[in-house]
């Protein structure tokens, strides 16, 4: 077996779970091997099987968060769990942990924040074609808004430093909590990076908690509202330009009109031509001020970040 050590450091696998009986003793017992040195942590999401039993049997520590949602248990590890580096994995038996150790060596050798695991299919039924266009789609929409340094934000395998995970909010509920961390990633500017990681295919009878409409549109959504927080002179100034060429492209026929007879005689569309120009002032003005705003809130952030210690270490 490969020395797996890291000197001085403690290295947390965080395991969340919703009915991952079938597969959280195989996720428990590979993680050991990877990582011998390494306490795991499997977090159960009030599951209806025997998700808490098989994860003891294998010799994880485990706990429980009663509010239901990926988010929500991300939420509580992040809080309850200290560590120098965090290894956050699906319970579902999908990810190879063999590769753990060089994602580690490669953050600690690089002084990365986050290191996401960019999945590599081995079979079609591992990775539908739905799920894969739903992520090229999302994670293209954040690397066109924010910064495009990831190719799978929806990846399970995310490796954190400590700063990384004692500064994050954790806000979100749901599966949108990757596109949280993401967001939070690029917006503090951190360092980060990305490698390859062996995605497989669930095991028979396994079912996946991943709605592909219901979810896909929650992501979505949570996009929308990370862009109007943490780009509002973008968000509120399109809006604006939006109404402000529709008030004046409903504007020329009255102005010829005016021009040609003296007379306004539509009036209901001249107060509406008024009133969409008026909002789209009011928009570009609210954008101005909530810009100020937001950058005062992620200088908070970013002085919050570099009060945690950076983690220095390498492997032995």
């Amino acid at each position: 077996m490969a020395n797996t050590s890291f000197r001085n450091l403690k290295v947390a696998v965080l395991v969340p779970c919703y009915n991952e009986g079938q597969t959280v003793a195989s996720v428990v017992r590979d993680f050991r091997k990877a990582l011998p040195e390494a306490v795991i942590y499997v977090y159960d999401n009030n599951s209806k099987d025997d998700t808490v039993a098989r994860a003891k049997e294998a010799g994880a520590v485990v706990r429980g968060e009663r509010s239901q949602g990926k988010g929500n248990v991300i939420r509580r590890m992040f809080a309850d769990i200290d560590a120098d580096l965090y290894v956050m994995v699906d319970g579902d038996d999908t990810y190879d942990a063999s590769c753990v150790p060089s994602f580690l060596e490669y953050m600690l050798a690089n002084n990365l924040d986050m290191v996401n695991g960019e999945r590599i299919h081995e079979s079609e039924q591992a990775y539908r074609f739905g799920h894969q266009f739903g992520n090229r789609l999302l994670t293209g929409l954040v690397g066109t808004f924010f910064r495009k340094e990831f190719n799978d934000m929806l990846s399970g395998l995310k490796i954190f430093s400590r700063r990384f995970v004692k500064s994050f909010p954790a806000l979100t509920r749901g599966f949108d909590i990757e596109t949280e961390l993401t967001v939070h990633a690029l917006e503090m500017r951190m360092a980060v990076g990305e490698m390859t990681v062996a995605y497989r295919e669930r095991p028979e009878g396994s079912i996946s908690k991943l709605s592909t409409y219901r979810d896909g549109w929650r992501i979505l959504t949570t996009i929308a509202r990370f862009l109007k927080e943490e780009r509002p002179m973008q968000f509120f100034g399109a809006c604006g330009a939006v109404l402000a060429i529709l008030s004046l492209g409903l504007s020329v026929p009255l102005i010829m009109t005016f021009l040609e007879t003296g007379l306004v005689p539509r009036l209901p569309t001249a107060v509406l031509v008024v009133g969409l120009m008026l909002t789209a002032v009011l928009s570009v003005t609210a954008g101005l001020i909530l810009d100020t705003v937001t950058r005062g809130r992620q200088e908070m952030k970013r002085l919050l970040y570099l009060s945690v210690p950076a983690t220095q270490g390498e492997r032995v």
